[in-house]
């Protein structure tokens, strides 16, 4: 038997895992009568087989067992839980302190998860290749503005298919779209009393379940998406979160795997939850029970949608156990899975856990975010002296950060979490008062500057430098070697207002405002895939040994030279013909070939 409802020919079977329950339950609803059928136990697994149970149908599970916090059981057969492995659900989930208090009914307040039977997708190799574009998204800012979409499809998932996004898409020369996270999420206590709601997704419930909001037309919305992009020639990864879920510490809410087993989360010796992630909680990737629905998770995405990758958040979490093991079990099981062995995998690589940065020691089949590439890029065009030899390590590929003849980063100037591209020139500080925490939260050293004016400004050589500034850290992207990323709406110059931990900002703070864009910057953006496709060395991915470093005068580069604090540029001649300078107080990079 495997968790989840398979359907049979006479009806489906409901199975569900529980270590240390006494009893678990199947919950059917019809409106908002709900009927309990007992379930029979066979190891861990609880099951029981429904005649005439078919799609559309709602459910859920209670548990009964001990109340034993200090040993990580919280059995209440008040809370209606929803299946870890539900894949629809029939609304999305609000929060509601009722649903951390014992002893109180949930049933009116938590989602229900309904049957499903989605076709199996016919399998094709991942669209993407390292030394692409990927183009980073959140699904409901990034059309929730925008004037060709049509309303009914604005925010939602099938939007990403509408002419006006594909040719947005395609304009750009992007290979691969990434989505934040689209699962059903809930918010995170402390937001509602504020009047905030998160706006990122970054925490689920279960993994496999689309959030009604983002994916109405459920499953069968996401597989259709990514049919278009796929025939565009665009891949599709999905951004998960497999490190924890939003049923946070232990006063937060029980919706799901806390009712049911405690070997989901990982608990220190004395029983306390262990908090990698910041979150609350931590799932416990030690644990083959959670390995399993980790990697069940990945072959739904693949095998019903036919999607492309995946990119993990604080992926260092699946390997820990407690600590961080490169050769953690999962990492092999993904590879030996049929399903999963071709698929783009890229690695958040750290996480706030003791030992938690691990930048660079993923498998050598992974891509990771390179955050000291986005840190060095950027200290670079701040102005930072003696920068220029870590600069043109960046740009190709970081040699010093990833072991082997080639090159796993994902080189980026900024994403989701943090200044976007326009305010990184625009904003020395954060400016997180709208989040409610007096501006504590958000990373404090952005590497950012603000041309002498701390936000917006109507003076023209102040507008001027800035827009040099984005420009040449744009053009400084683009012509890096290996994988890069881009965050929609930072190629026509988006502005969070200096917040950088906009997470609970639904709203046009995070909303792209498609009307008010800067076509000019989007147009340069335009131009430069075309530059990077037009010289290889900028798409490949291996080391390179016989590049010609000069300085901006033309004398060969000797280490004193890189490591001068006055040395603010440089000049390469690399393989194929490719010539480029990168000149700080010119504010310039430039592309040229040397021969055909």
């Amino acid at each position: 038997m495997t968790p989840g409802v398979r359907l049979t020919p006479d009806g489906a079977t409901f199975t569900v895992i529980s270590r240390d329950a006494t009893t678990v339950e199947l919950c059917l609803f019809e409106g908002e009568q709900e009927t309990r059928l007992a379930m029979t136990r066979a190891d861990d697994l609880h099951h029981v087989s429904v005649p005439n149970a078919g799609p559309g149908l709602r459910y859920g599970y209670r548990a009964s067992g001990p109340w034993t916090p200090q040993a990580g059981h919280l059995f209440d057969p008040s809370k209606l839980l929803v299946d870890p492995y539900a894949i629809t659900l029939d609304r999305r989930f609000a929060f509601d302190p009722r649903l951390a208090e014992r002893g109180v009914d949930t049933a009116a307040l938590v989602p229900k998860g309904v049957i499903t039977d989605p076709p199996a997708v016919a399998p094709q190799p991942s669209l993407f290749r390292p030394g692409g574009l990927i183009y980073e998204v959140n699904v409901r800012g990034f059309t929730l503005l925008h004037p060709d979409v049509p309303a009914n499809l604005r925010g939602t998932i099938a939007a990403l298919a509408h002419p006006a996004i594909l040719a947005h898409f395609r304009k750009l020369g992007v290979n691969a779209v990434e989505l934040m996270p689209i699962v059903a999420w809930i918010d995170e206590r402390h937001l509602p009393p504020l009047g905030l709601r998160n706006a990122w997704g970054y925490n689920p419930v279960v993994p496999m379940a689309l959030d009604p909001g983002l994916a109405p037309g459920g499953i069968t919305e996401l597989r259709e998406t990514v049919t278009a992009l796929h025939a565009q020639g665009i891949a599709i990864i999905l951004d998960l979160v497999l490190n924890h879920t939003g049923e946070s510490d232990m006063l937060g809410p029980t919706l799901s795997m806390r009712g049911l087993d405690s070997r989901y989360y990982a608990r220190s010796p004395d029983g306390t939850l262990i908090n990698d992630t910041g979150t609350g909680n931590t799932l416990d990737a030690a644990e083959p029970l959670v390995r399993r629905m980790m990697l069940g998770t990945l072959r739904h995405f693949v095998r019903h949608c036919g999607v492309d990758g995946f990119r993990f958040d604080l992926a260092t979490v699946l390997a820990r156990g407690p600590g961080f093991d490169p050769q953690a079990p999962i990492f092999a099981e993904i590879a030996a899975d049929p399903l999963l062995a071709d698929r783009l995998l890229i690695a958040e690589p750290w996480d706030i856990g003791p030992g938690g940065y691990r930048l660079g020691q993923f498998p050598s089949n992974w891509l990771e975010w390179n955050d000291r590439y986005r840190d060095d890029v950027r200290r670079f065009w701040r102005g930072d002296a003696g920068t220029a030899g870590i600069l043109a390590t960046r740009m190709m590929g970081s040699s010093d950060i990833f072991a082997g003849p080639q090159s796993r980063s994902v080189n980026y100037l900024a994403s989701h979490d943090g200044f976007t591209l326009a305010d990184l020139v625009r904003y020395r500080d954060r400016h997180n008062r709208a989040n409610g925490e007096d501006n504590r939260d958000g990373q404090a050293e952005n590497f950012s500057w603000n041309n002498g004016v701390e936000g917006p400004s109507s003076d023209p050589s102040v507008w001027l430098r800035r827009e040099e500034d984005v420009r040449a850290l744009l053009a400084t992207l683009f012509a890096s070697r290996g994988t890069i990323m881009l965050t929609a709406g930072d190629e026509f110059g988006r502005s969070q207002n200096g917040n950088n931990n906009a997470y609970a900002q639904d709203n046009p703070i995070t909303w792209l405002d498609w009307e008010r864009r800067d076509r000019s910057l989007e147009n340069y953006v335009a131009g430069l895939p075309r530059l990077r496709a037009a010289n290889p060395t900028c798409t490949g991915t291996q080391f390179l040994r016989d590049a010609d470093w000069r300085s901006l005068g033309g004398i060969p580069m000797t280490p004193e030279l890189w490591e001068a604090p006055d040395t603010d540029g440089f000049c390469v001649t690399l393989p194929e013909g490719f010539n480029l300078s990168v000149d700080q107080q010119q504010r310039q990079v430039n592309w040229l070939h040397v021969h055909d």
